[in-house]
């Protein structure tokens, strides 16, 4: 046996494993699809719980984007919404990216101080299975959830990402664990299409973000980590470190 491996879900759901466990934040409509394809085409990103603490993070960076919602809103004075689309056709990479969400940024914050930090969605699940595999004994894989909601986008990918530890050699923690996989076991991407998520998105003029997440899956090896107050693609962090040993 590698280890154990948990779903659970909601921003304080992070409160029960941080203390010894990797964790991995899965928000997939939309704030880990937006910040994963940002890292993976090389943009900086800072999450952030709140717009007043957005503001704090954006006014030490040079020329920064604001990206985000708040109960499903664009804040006031954002730049954006947490688009995958839209963050996808930005040409100017170089502007970092601050990035707040109303429930995928408290979680990822709330797992401050945990073993590890990891982002998933349906464009890394492989890449994130692959990276925790054999890293951490205890993985709590946790859905950020909605309105008091487990998203069914939101188990879905929790449920990918466990049955590939699962596969691996890992064991279920709990019954609910099990379960969550077994239910999603072979799930087509096309079931969020009757999530309140994906409702929310056609009721309000959105659905190309829900095209964009079913027409980009597992199609990335970019694993974003939080590092010191940013989202860093774990391959760069390591060979970071490695060129640190070097010097």
């Amino acid at each position: 046996m590698k280890g154990t491996v948990v779903i659970d879900c909601f921003p304080e759901s992070a409160e029960r494993y941080r203390d010894r466990y990797a964790i991995v934040v899965v928000d997939v409509i939309r704030a880990t699809t937006v910040a994963t394809t940002a890292v993976s085409m090389g943009r900086r990103v800072f999450p952030a719980k709140t717009t007043d603490e957005a503001c704090v993070i954006a006014a030490n960076l040079n020329d920064p984007l604001l990206v985000g919602e708040l109960g499903g809103n664009k804040p006031y004075d954002f730049h954006m919404t947490n688009s995958p689309v839209e963050i996808a056709a930005r040409v100017d990479v170089h502007r970092p990216m601050v990035l707040v969400s109303s429930s995928g940024t408290q979680l990822l914050l709330n797992a401050v101080g945990s073993e590890a930090i990891y982002l998933a969605c349906f464009r890394n699940v492989s890449a994130v299975a692959r990276h925790v595999d054999g890293r951490h004994e205890r993985i709590a894989v946790l859905g950020a959830g909605s309105r008091g909601q487990f998203r069914r986008e939101d188990q879905i990918g929790c449920a990918w990402v466990t049955e590939k530890l699962l596969e691996a050699g890992y064991l279920s923690e709990t019954q609910k664990t099990s379960d969550l996989v077994s239910r999603w076991h072979n799930a087509s991407a096309d079931e969020i299409r009757g999530g309140k998520s994906a409702e929310y998105l056609n009721r309000s003029g959105q659905l190309k973000d829900l095209e964009f997440i079913l027409d980009h899956i597992d199609d990335l090896d970019t694993v974003p980590s939080l590092v010191n107050g940013e989202l860093i693609s774990v391959s760069d962090h390591i060979e970071s470190a490695r060129a640190a040993v070097r010097i």
